[in-house]
């Protein structure tokens, strides 16, 4: 029966359960475990979403918001973060710090356990941007100035390694229009002049997956180079487990402006076991905690992820996020049912999108498997910047990079949004070449 369906899995094998207490019938189809939702695909399927009530302050039962895979809406637990972040602060002035490091604390043990780990070699940053250059100022430039990456990365890499190449570091860009072999084309250009490998481990612009980094961490660990692995289109759209995928060794970057639904300011570094570098920016918090013996000449580091950490930061965002785990942990909004979640709608609009049967001179579906997918969908056009501005213009927000035209669902959507936006879709494509269309 449903009472003794099994836990679904989660890294470590930890369950979160509490004794089961039969439901309510407002609650309709699900069930209530403890103080712990657990919710079924269908029970989020229909109108309204099961879920929608929880997210009141950004109406998304009454908006087409589909760019989830830019910025999900936060539930409304949030609220009550920012809140208590404001009267901790009116009521302990500056000797609120412990109480924020509290927050600081939870929210590295969230991202810890989205990565299959105890948060333990976590550092945290407001943007992955900030969390990289200390990566980068930690690397051995001057007898290893080469650096491998593909030419599909998001801004923050895309834009900063540029920048140095300009400034005389090599930068080899692999090809990631076929993300299937891209690893195996990035092994295959390590060396023993390579600094550092970064790659995603799922595209921005395609939202396609990129697999075979277990076996990419191998060969940059034997010949002596780092490996950074940015899993931000990843967390909590695809399980992820550092230890089965391989990347033990990796250090790995992310955050929780997108499917985790956090808002901004709350990235993190992963800095892999035994790990004792010194990056060339620091901020003085690298000072706390357990310091490692320095000489008299050299500035002092904490271990491990505690190198990295930066200085004085707004902890608004992690009394934000620290709330926002808590609502996922009781609503039991795990990443295998968000995978589930995210495949059935990503899905759902690849289906309606090609029962549209649209000319695909104008808009088309690149042919990839649901599974490679990672939570939103690519259509490739050449109007994506004139039919992004229409759809937003008749209040379904998407957005584009170029000529691929984005379509991000989340969990508070019913299917009836997803199949509105799609007839929506078709009937602005279906503008392009009609009199008067300014595309």
């Amino acid at each position: 029966s449903d009472w003794d369906r099994p836990e679904r899995p989660r890294p470590g094998g930890a369950s979160r359960i509490k004794p089961r207490v039969k439901t309510l019938g407002l609650l309709g189809s699900t069930e209530l475990h403890g103080d712990i939702m657990r919710w079924r695909l269908e029970d989020l399927r229909q109108k309204p979403n099961a879920l929608a009530r929880f997210y009141s302050r950004f109406r998304v039962g009454e908006r087409l918001l589909l760019t989830g895979h830019s910025h999900q809406a936060w539930p409304d637990r949030a609220f009550d973060g920012q809140v208590r972040a404001f009267e901790d602060a009116a009521q302990f002035a500056d000797e609120k710090w412990a109480r924020a490091f509290q927050q600081a604390a939870k929210v590295k043990q969230a991202f810890g356990r989205l990565l299959g780990e105890d948060g333990g070699g976590i550092t945290l940053g407001a943007s992955t941007h900030e969390l990289v250059l200390r990566f980068l100022s930690a690397l051995p430039l001057g007898a290893r100035p080469r650096l491998l990456t593909s030419d599909g990365e998001y801004h923050t890499l895309r834009r900063q390694l540029a920048r140095l190449e300009e400034a005389g570091i090599e930068v080899v860009r692999e090809s990631a229009d076929d993300p299937t072999t891209l690893a195996a084309r990035l092994a295959a250009r390590v060396d023993d002049r390579t600094a550092a490998v970064l790659v995603s481990s799922v595209l921005f612009r395609s939202g396609r997956r990129v697999p075979g980094l277990g076996e990419l961490a191998k060969v940059a660990a034997r010949c002596g180079a780092e490996l950074l692995v940015d899993v931000y289109h990843q967390l909590n759209a695809i399980p992820c487990d550092l230890a089965a995928d391989g990347l033990e060794t990796a250090f790995v970057v992310g955050g929780g402006y997108k499917y985790c639904q956090l808002g901004e300011g709350n990235c993190f570094l992963r800095v892999p076991p035994q790990r004792d570098l010194r990056p060339v920016i620091t901020g003085w918090f690298a000072e706390f905690g357990d310091i490692a013996a320095p000489t008299p000449t050299q500035v002092a580091y904490g271990r491990g992820a505690d190198a990295f950490a930066g200085s004085t930061y707004d902890p608004t965002s992690h009394y934000r996020a620290a709330e926002v785990f808590d609502f996922f942990r009781d609503q039991d909004l795990d990443p295998p049912f968000l995978r589930e979640i995210s495949q059935h709608q990503v899905g759902l609009l690849a289906s309606r999108f090609d029962a549209l049967d649209l000319d695909p001179r104008q808009i088309r579906r690149p042919d990839v498997p649901l599974a490679e997918l990672g939570g939103f969908l690519t259509l490739e056009t050449p109007h994506a910047a004139w039919i992004h501005e229409t759809l937003k213009s008749r209040h379904l927000l998407t957005d584009y990079r170029g000529d691929a035209l984005r379509f991000g669902p989340a969990p508070y959507h019913h299917d009836g949004q997803l199949e509105d936006a799609m007839a929506l879709l078709g009937e602005v494509v279906r503008e392009i070449e009609s009199p008067g269309s300014d595309s």
